[in-house]
């Protein structure tokens, strides 16, 4: 009797079990941290909650600093709000992230918070804080390891390995040298590189540099390019034009080069010839611009210009002649402009009276 009243009891149980909506796994755990009296209210999204249940713990540095509330379906159903309930006095910066982590291999899990790694803290983790898919991540599940693990086993790179080792020493199989100086080969190479990679970082920089610059004239780029379109457009229209010319141009240049080399000869004779007069020239140093300055200007030299006045050319006479009779005439050497010939004085040396001698001689002439 007792034995089919527990068999009776227990079935109740079962069937009652499975007549909740996620059956046992879905009840709550008993315990959990001691949040307090005023605990701090938070919400961590997730893509995935796992098998995270309400009452999991949360912990800050292993520690347990809280316990998972509630896990609901977000409203884009795309994601999972986990509400998570902390104590008071847990210190975390607000941009903290979140990871859904396992006790060990087979153990429950639990919400793992903690300060950004790849940034400086920020602020302080408040009351009815959201922490966002962008700053949570998955633990990695056994089921994962083990799913790798058969991937690799059965029919993954296991097999493979054997046929990249048996080809490996087929190719090196003769060529053991060629390989040790191929690996010499990049050992110096990497060398090198070592060496200069201050050089290589700082082409690096400059590369960076050159790209914020061209960055800042993105607009002026694309200026100019939408402007090079109608010129690129009358080329590409011209293209049979162009072409016919780059032919005439090959033709002019090989009846250039076939008229230079039938005329080589004479050209080197040519030259040669050359040779002695431009030698000559060479010698004259100043002297042939000289000359042809005064060419240009003959019979008129450079000193006739400062005696023009107006449009005439004034005559200079020198005069000769010696004293008679006690009067003093202008000594020898001396030279004066005459408007009128002195009185006793004639121009012909004819009538000049003994004892005395006279000359008349004209340094410029003409008007």
């Amino acid at each position: 009797m007792r034995r089919g009243l527990s068999l009776a009891v227990a079935a109740s149980l079962l069937l009652s079990g499975c007549g909740l909506s996620h059956g046992l796994y879905n009840v709550p755990l008993p315990g959990g941290a001691d949040v307090g009296s005023h605990p701090l209210s938070i919400t961590v999204q997730v893509h995935d909650a796992l098998d995270l249940v309400p009452q999991s713990g949360v912990k800050v540095n292993d520690v347990a600093v809280g316990k998972v509330t509630a896990i609901t379906l977000s409203k884009d159903r795309r994601s999972a709000d986990i509400k998570l309930e902390l104590r008071s006095d847990v210190s975390l910066p607000a941009n903290a992230v979140a990871t859904i982590a396992q006790t060990s291999l087979l153990g429950e899990k639990y919400v793992s918070l903690a300060p950004p790694s790849d940034a400086a803290p920020e602020g302080r983790l408040a009351d009815h804080a959201v922490i966002g898919l962008g700053r949570t991540s998955d633990g990695v599940e056994a089921e994962q390891v083990f799913g790798a693990l058969a991937l690799l086993l059965n029919g993954g790179g296991i097999a493979q390995l054997h046929d990249i080792a048996k080809s490996l020493n087929t190719v090196a199989h003769g060529h053991e040298d060629d390989l040790r100086g191929f690996l010499a080969n990049v050992d110096a190479v990497v060398a090198q590189l070592n060496a200069h990679r201050a050089s290589i970082a700082s082409a690096i920089d400059s590369l960076g540099t050159l790209a914020t610059s061209l960055q800042s004239e993105n607009s002026t780029i694309a200026r100019v390019l939408d402007d090079l379109s109608p010129g690129i457009k009358l080329l590409a229209e011209q293209r049979g034009q162009f072409v016919t010319m780059l032919g005439a141009l090959n033709h002019l240049s090989s009846v250039s080069e076939n008229v230079l080399r039938s005329s080589e000869e004479e050209m080197v004779g040519d030259l040669r010839a050359l040779g002695p007069t431009l030698s000559q020239l060479a010698k004259s140093g100043t002297n042939l611009p000289k000359s042809l300055q005064v060419l240009a200007t003959y019979p008129f030299t450079n000193a006739a210009v400062a005696d023009i006045k107006g449009d005439y050319l004034n005559s200079f006479i020198t005069t000769s002649y010696a004293t008679t009779g006690g009067s003093v005439y202008p000594q020898s050497g001396s030279a004066h402009r005459l408007t009128a010939p002195p009185a006793g004085l004639l121009p012909n040396t004819s009538s000049v009276a003994p004892g005395f001698s006279s000359s008349l001689s004209f340094s410029d002439g003409g008007s």
